[in-house]
């Protein structure tokens, strides 16, 4: 008995220094950081004292070989744009050959030419290339933005997901330390006859129960922590800098029932939608080239020919100017040109269904955004009545009058009323995010 008070006089102190603490205090007491071994470390960045979306969104894309490569890429766009405005479709190539009726000799007739081979544009061609290059840039860009937002979601998620577990984890912390108080007081009355020892039992069954679920509550909150951490590339994500910062919560006024028709931006503007359209453009630009180059580029020749008749006779220097002009290629030209109009007719499809798409998108967002509104709204009324009969049966537990099983039964739905009240505060947060989200905008400073 002596060694169980003693215990139960620990757990008193312990209770009584978190108490004193902050929920995120208490959390980084009843729990050790994530052990990072050398070699990830070698790919992770110190993080900022304070983070918010924004910079968890800059450190990830920072970590994107779209955006490591994109500067390359936009280089041999504007590289493509550079040739198209070229006077040649092609490259310009040197022409060298000779002739003689005695190899080997000096003696004989003689002729060399030399010249060069000018690949000439097709009519419209040199036109309809430019604009290619410039739909291909324009793409280029709209699939970095587009690729920037998709990110930016799973930035979203990554966050409040880690923010649900670092809740429930404090709360779980919490539950621990009322479950002590209740086991302690429990403890008390048995020595002084008041409860069995079976009702002892009971109570330290709780509080074991307490420790198992914030050892569940510690190793989601850490895989949270590993995966926003794998996205990022941020070393040192902790509760202290993991600051509660968001793009709405229950204090911010919903949007108007006609926010999609009115508020929201144009899903013209959205980044996806963008991006499609830059696509369809860039392969009806392409199609367009398809239709003008059904065969392959004349070619202007100039030649110079310095020649002789026979040993002795005077070199006769001669200019030759000709245009090769090749044949159409029939069904190769047919498939290349057929290949790029559905193509073309995909991407106009792909842009039709996107914009359906988004627009269902921003409705079930917003539908998510009033319905999580509304349970918090439940959810706050249902914490405050179960904390309301939690004060009435404590009190009355300690004079006496209500038993130990009613007492637990009571505490468990006050930690339960509790949790899903922070559940659904950040469920509320969460579903703003995904509001805009769904509008295409990006996390603000």
């Amino acid at each position: 008995m002596h060694f169980r008070h003693q215990t139960l006089s620990s757990a008193l102190a312990m209770m009584a220094s978190l108490a004193c603490l902050s929920p995120l205090q208490a959390q980084t007491t009843g729990a050790q950081a994530p052990v990072i071994s050398q070699s990830d470390a070698q790919h992770l960045t110190a993080a900022p004292s304070k983070l918010t979306l924004l910079t968890l969104l800059e450190a990830a894309w920072s970590r994107q070989p779209e955006a490591q490569s994109y500067t390359e890429r936009l280089r041999a766009a504007e590289s493509l744009r550079a040739a198209s405005s070229a006077w040649t479709a092609d490259s310009p190539a040197m022409l060298l050959q000779g002739k003689t009726d005695r190899p080997g000799s000096g003696a004989g007739s003689r002729e060399v030419e030399v010249g060069v081979a000018l690949p000439l544009w097709l009519p419209g061609q040199s036109q309809r290339a430019t604009a290619l290059s410039h739909a291909q840039i324009l793409a280029l860009q709209g699939s970095m933005k587009a690729q920037r937002l998709q990110l930016a979601g799973l930035v979203r998620e990554g966050w409040w997901q880690t923010q649900r577990t670092q809740t429930e984890l404090a709360l779980a912390q919490t539950r621990v330390a009322n479950a002590q108080q209740i086991a302690l007081d429990v403890a008390r009355r048995v020595k002084a006859g008041d409860l069995a020892r079976a009702d002892q039992h009971q109570a330290e069954g709780a509080v074991a129960q307490a420790e198992s679920a914030v050892a569940e509550a510690q190793g989601a909150y850490e895989a949270s922590l590993h995966a926003l951490r794998g996205l990022t590339g941020l070393l040192d994500l902790s509760p202290d800098n993991l600051e509660a910062t968001s793009e709405g919560d229950v204090s911010t006024p919903l949007p108007s029932a006609d926010a999609l028709a009115s508020d929201a931006p144009s899903v013209d503007e959205h980044p996806l939608f963008a991006e499609a359209m830059a696509q369809q453009s860039m392969a009806s630009a392409q199609a367009d080239l398809a239709a003008s180059s059904r065969r392959a580029s004349p070619e202007l020749t100039v030649l110079t020919t310095r020649s002789r008749g026979q040993t002795g006779d005077p070199y006769q220097q001669s200019i030759t100017v000709g245009l090769r002009v090749p044949f159409g290629t029939g069904a190769r030209a047919d498939a290349r040109q057929a290949e790029a109009l559905a193509a073309a007719q995909e991407a106009q499809a792909m842009t039709l269904q996107m914009r359906a798409r988004l627009q269902a998108q921003a409705a079930s967002a917003l539908a998510r955004l009033r319905s999580a509104h509304t349970q918090w709204q439940a959810t706050h009324r249902q914490a405050q009545l179960a904390q309301e009969s939690k004060n009435f049966f404590d009190k009355s537990f300690r004079l006496g009058e209500t038993d130990l099983p009613t007492r637990l039964r009571i505490e468990q739905e006050a930690v339960q009323a509790q949790k899903a009240l922070s559940r659904a505060r950040i469920d509320v947060s969460a579903a703003w995010s995904a509001w805009w989200q769904a509008l295409g905008e990006l996390p603000k400073p």
